[in-house]
Formats: C-alpha cells, sequence, structure tokens
C-alpha cells in the first residue's frame, strides 16, 4: 500500500508547509512563520502568488513597497518576539531579488531569522534569456540571487520540486536554531514554483523545532567560576544574547547577589533595568562615562550574547587593565572564543543560573560598589542637563527631543533608531524601563530601517506604543512602507528630526580632516560646495502625502504637547521637529578607529591625523 500523497504545485507545497511549522521554548508553542510579505512580479506571481491566495486562509500575506523594506520589517518582528517567530519575504527575480541583499545583510550580522524567497530563472531554461536574467559567460547556473550567497546562513535553489522537501526543512532548522540562525534563502525557479508533483502527507504535518537552552560545559563552568570568584574589578557586557534567550531576570539575580555591575552594547541595553544601582548603561565609544571607566580597570570582563563590535572595545582600546582577562557566555563559539577568552558556550539563562549558583555566597568589595554606584549617579547628573530645556519656547535641541520623549514614553513603549547620530545620543542617555523598549539595529546601522522596523514590531506587540525615530536622511532613504501602516491601520509613531544633512557622518568627517564635504543637505555656494542656503524640502508635507497624521512642532512645549498627542492616537502619526544644530550631546568617552589620511597638504587633515596616531597608540590585541 502506497503512502498518500497530495498534489500540488511547489509554490502551494511550501506555502502549506511553512504554515505547519513551530517553535517552542519553556513549553510555549509559536508559529515559525507569522506572515509572508511580498511584491509580484513574474518571477514570483503565478508561483507563490497564486499559492498565498489559494492559502491565504493558513498564511496571511502583507503587503509591501519596497523589497529592501520587506526584509527590515520581517527582521523587526524576528527582534521583538525574542527570534522564536520569523516572517517570508517574496520577490520577483530581478530587482526585486537584488533589493533584498542590504536586508538579509542586516538580519544575518543581527543573528535574526528571515526567510527570503526570490524567484530565480527557469530551471528548464526554456525561456533563455528570460526578462531580467543575469547572463554569465562561463557559469550558466548563476543567477542574481547568487549575490545572496554571501548574506545568508543557509542558501539553495529548488531546481526540481521534490528537492523542495530538504531544503525546506534545514531552510526551517536554520531559521529556528539560536545558534544558526540569520537570513536563509530560498531561490525558487519561475518553472519550478508552478509545476505540481505528489508531495507526501507527512511533509505537511505539523512539526515543532525545539528551541533548546544548552548548559556550559560543567569543566568550562568550574573555571568560569574561579575565574570570577578571583577577580576584583570584574564588568558584565551585556549583549543582546540576553535578550534573544529571555535572560534579564537570570542576569538580575546574578547581579543582586554578587554586586558585579552590568555595561551594555546598543543591542543589550535594556538587559537590566536603567535605575537598577548596578545599571552602568552603554559601553564602548558612545559609552556613558561610568561604564568606560570601570572598562579601563576592569580585571576581569564578562561578555553575556555579545559579539564585541569594534564601538563596544573603542576599537581595542578600552580594556586597558594590564592583568585584564575575558570570560564569554554565548550560544555560538564562534563568539564565544573573541578576545582569546575563557568560555562558557551554552543558552545565556542557562548559563547566568549556573554561575549564580556556583557564585553562591560571593560578593564585589563594598568599595568596588561604591565606585560605581558614585559614577552612575554622576553621569545620571549629565542625563538631566542633556535632557533639560531652560526655555520651553525655544527649538529643541537633538537630546532635548529624548529628554520629551522620555517623559512621554510607558514601560511598555518601544522605542527603534538605527543610524545617524541618535544611536550614540540614545546608547548614553536612554533610560531603558523593560527589556524590549530599546530597540536599536547597529549591527549594521542601517539607514532606512526605522520605519519597516516598527511595522514588524507593531504586528508582533499590538496594542504597544511603537516609536520609529529617524532624521532627514534617515527618512529620505525609505519612507515607502507609510504607505503599507496607513493601508494596515498600523498606529506606528515616527518622530521625525530635520536637521538639513548626515549629522552623524558630518562630525567625523570633520573630526578625521575631511572638513564636513558633502554632508549637508544644502544647495550649491558660488565656490561649487555644499554650503548654501538649506534645501527648500518639506518632510513633513511628505509623511502627511503619504497618508500619516502629521503634528509639527516648532517649540519645546509643543513637541511635548505633539508627542503626548501621538502616543495617544490610534493612527499613524508624524511628530516633525527642526532642531537647534547645536551640540548638547556628551562627548565620546572612548575612541573609535577611522583611518585618517596618513598625508596631506590640508591642516585639518594633518592635525587630525596627529590625534589619531596618539589614539591608535593605545590599541591592544588581547591573547
Amino acid at each position: 500500500m502506497s503512502a498518500a500523497t497530495r498534489r500540488l504545485t511547489t509554490a502551494q507545497a511550501l506555502v502549506r508547509f511553512l504554515s505547519a511549522q513551530y517553535t517552542e521554548r519553556d513549553g510555549v508553542r509559536r508559529r515559525l512563520i507569522t506572515g509572508t510579505w511580498g511584491i509580484f512580479g513574474h518571477g514570483n506571481v503565478a508561483g507563490i502568488g497564486q499559492a498565498l491566495v489559494e492559502y491565504a486562509d493558513v498564511m496571511p500575506y502583507h503587503q509591501g513597497r519596497n523589497e529592501q523594506a520587506m526584509v527590515h520589517a520581517a527582521v523587526g518582528h524576528a527582534r521583538q518576539l525574542n527570534r522564536l517567530s520569523a516572517q517570508a519575504v517574496t520577490t520577483s527575480i530581478g530587482p526585486g531579488a537584488t533589493n533584498l541583499v542590504t536586508g538579509a545583510a542586516l538580519a544575518t550580522v543581527n543573528r535574526l531569522p528571515v526567510l527570503l524567497l526570490p524567484g530565480d530563472y527557469f530551471a528548464s531554461r526554456v525561456a533563455d534569456p528570460l526578462l531580467q536574467q543575469l547572463e554569465h559567460p562561463v557559469e550558466a547556473d548563476v543567477s542574481v540571487n547568487d549575490t545572496l550567497r554571501p548574506v545568508s546562513r543557509y542558501f539553495d535553489r529548488v531546481t526540481r520540486p521534490e528537492a523542495l522537501i530538504p531544503s525546506a526543512l534545514n531552510a526551517a532548522r536554520v531559521l529556528a536554531d539560536p545558534a544558526e540562525t540569520g537570513a536563509v534563502t530560498l531561490a525558487l525557479p519561475q518553472d519550478v514554483q508552478a509545476e505540481a508533483y505528489d508531495w507526501p502527507e507527512e511533509f505537511f504535518a505539523e512539526r515543532v523545532w525545539s528551541v533548546r537552552r544548552p548548559a556550559p560545559d560543567p569543566a568550562e563552568l568550574t573555571a568560569a567560576v574561579a575565574a570570577v570568584r578571583a577577580a576584583r574589578r570584574p564588568l558584565i557586557v551585556a549583549g543582546g544574547g540576553v535578550h534573544h534567550s529571555e535572560a534579564e531576570e537570570a542576569l538580575k539575580a546574578l547581579v543582586d547577589a554578587t554586586g558585579i555591575p552590568v555595561a551594555s552594547t546598543q543591542a543589550g541595553k535594556g538587559s537590566l533595568r536603567h535605575d537598577h544601582p548596578a545599571d552602568l548603561g552603554g559601553i564602548g565609544h558612545t559609552g556613558t562615562a561610568v561604564s568606560d571607566e570601570l572598562a579601563r580597570t576592569a580585571d576581569l570582563v564578562i561578555g553575556v550574547g555579545t559579539r564585541y563590535s569594534d564601538f563596544t572595545t573603542a576599537s581595542g582600546t578600552l580594556f586597558q587593565n594590564p592583568d585584564v582577562r575575558f570570560l564569554n557566555l554565548n550560544i555560538t563559539g564562534f563568539d564565544a572564543h573573541k578576545l582569546a577568552a575563557r568560555t562558557l558556550v551554552g543558552d545565556a539563562r542557562t548559563g547566568l543560573e549556573q554561575l549564580a549558583g556556583a557564585l553562591a555566597g560571593h560578593r564585589v568589595e563594598p568599595s568596588y560598589e561604591a565606585e560605581y554606584r558614585a559614577g552612575k549617579e554622576r553621569w545620571e547628573r549629565v542625563v538631566e542637563t542633556a535632557y533639560r530645556a531652560d526655555d520651553d519656547t525655544a527649538v529643541p535641541t537633538q537630546t532635548q527631543v529624548l529628554g520629551a520623549l522620555d517623559a512621554v514614553v510607558g514601560d511598555e513603549d518601544v522605542v527603534i533608531n538605527a543610524a545617524g547620530s541618535l544611536p550614540g545620543d540614545l546608547h548614553k542617555l536612554w533610560r531603558s524601563r523593560s527589556p524590549r523598549q530599546y530597540h536599536l539595529e547597529y549591527g549594521y546601522s542601517c539607514m532606512g530601517y526605522e520605519i519597516p522596523a516598527a511595522l514588524g514590531v507593531q504586528q508582533a506587540a499590538p496594542g504597544t506604543p511603537v516609536w520609529a525615530l529617524v532624521g532627514d536622511g534617515t527618512y529620505l532613504m525609505n519612507p515607502t512602507e507609510i504607505v503599507t501602516a496607513v493601508q494596515e491601520r498600523l498606529p506606528v509613531k515616527l518622530v521625525l528630526i530635520q536637521n538639513h544633512g548626515y549629522a552623524s557622518i558630518g562630525g567625523l568627517s570633520e573630526s578625521v580632516g575631511a572638513e564636513r564635504f558633502g554632508t549637508a543637505y544644502r544647495h550649491r555656494a558660488a565656490d561649487g560646495t555644499f554650503t548654501g542656503a538649506p534645501l527648500p524640502v518639506d518632510l513633513a508635507a511628505n509623511a502627511a502625502s503619504l497618508g500619516m497624521d502629521v503634528l509639527r512642532a516648532k517649540t519645546v512645549r509643543e513637541l511635548r504637547n505633539a508627542l503626548a498627542e501621538a502616543r495617544a492616537s490610534d493612527r499613524p502619526t508624524c511628530v516633525y521637529v527642526e532642531t537647534d544644530p547645536a551640540p548638547t550631546a556628551p562627548p565620546a568617552e572612548a575612541w573609535w578607529d577611522v583611518p585618517v589620511a596618513e598625508v596631506s597638504a590640508r591642516e585639518a587633515a594633518v592635525q587630525a591625523r596627529a590625534r589619531y596616531d596618539s589614539e591608535a597608540a593605545g590599541r591592544r590585541r588581547h591573547l
């Protein structure tokens, strides 16, 4: 007797398969793929497009406007759900597919799951070359989708219907594995998408992917405990893995018991609530003074779920104690071994719980606690100064915008940002009230991420106030998903800060001797430079034309009122504010390596190189 089969197209089979996949962690089951974003062209409309119509009852469809933005929305969704659920994104072959590359890179850099389903050439080659096909003269099996290989954690081109079975299973496995996850690409030839096949019924059965919490090796744990007990100035660096593992309470329990202070990366901020006495805020180039001061003298740095980017290590200049050693708890051995660390390879929550149990009775010296608590109090005064506006009728500075927002948000609000000068200000100054409030995409720092990510977060957390914070440069990169927010009635809140150019890179340009060249949004002056009057661009009118409610704020008082009104609104709402460009953020407390011209005829570059050589001399390789 033959096994039961079901005759479906390849695309129909894929959609049915995806609708039956689940993750489970700590006894809680979730859909692995909660929905599919799509823009249709000739490469996917008759295959995946038809399948999504056929199975609209089991696979929700979300209409996007820009392929890169659809990936950003899916990534924001996955991050909000601690990587336990993801979304799929389908495009046609050609520009639709290549537009996925930036979003795929962002997902993989940040270790966040997204499933990409681009159309591809005809596997049968009956139409060759087809519209939008890239012809390679010596490799006929190459298509534009091969650009997704280096930015995907798993890639396959499904050239026969039956090849979908192992490919789809591997895709789901990688998406659900916290040690492997990232962008997953299944390139789908157009003819194969529409081809029918007799699929085994078992392929469509519900399948649960267990999200493991592996414990560290006992020998590694013993060595780690000895290292912590021997340290006089230990410092925890909390990364995004704390959030992904839902390890915040385990971290708090360890810190409460031992008194070890916590500094956070951009992805890890909020691991402790901002008013916890051991929470020192951000670390590294955009860190707080107290975090960076302790980092320079720490004799043991305990990394939890961090990949140690150059911003965190201040390009290798931050951890200056001659005897400093590193202990890294991470789900992947690749990240755990960084900085020649002693390793704890395992789940963050499990590892922290085991560390806390094995360290029972151990606590840092009272003088060390007193030292970092005093530093925390000093920094809080810096935050108050940056947030404070003495004149409510004045044009607000950027840090006063953050202060006004700080006064409006509740513990449940989510604040999203990725690029420009805002990440530095937020990392130093923002008071995180809950684990999911601070949503900074700084692994790829992708301009244009914030608005679409807000849609994905809002889908994952309906009823939660979600704020996308963008400058004018970022807004101009990718405002298209405002239309989607309006269409789907997603009440995201957009704070649009107009400062007439690339403020962050302008400041960096000045510091490295490039004299802010090409960073302002201004007319050309008589000498050909971009130093004329600001461009007469009305971004608030643009947001309104896309369907958003727009509130214009010219003063600090108007800004506070507008933010409160936006938070209460049940429609997509933009708060537009032009800021005073005067710098009010505290300066960087640590270096960042951006190489400066070694020779130049311009004095600005000569002086910048002298500063660069001085700072670079402090770089260390931890071996």
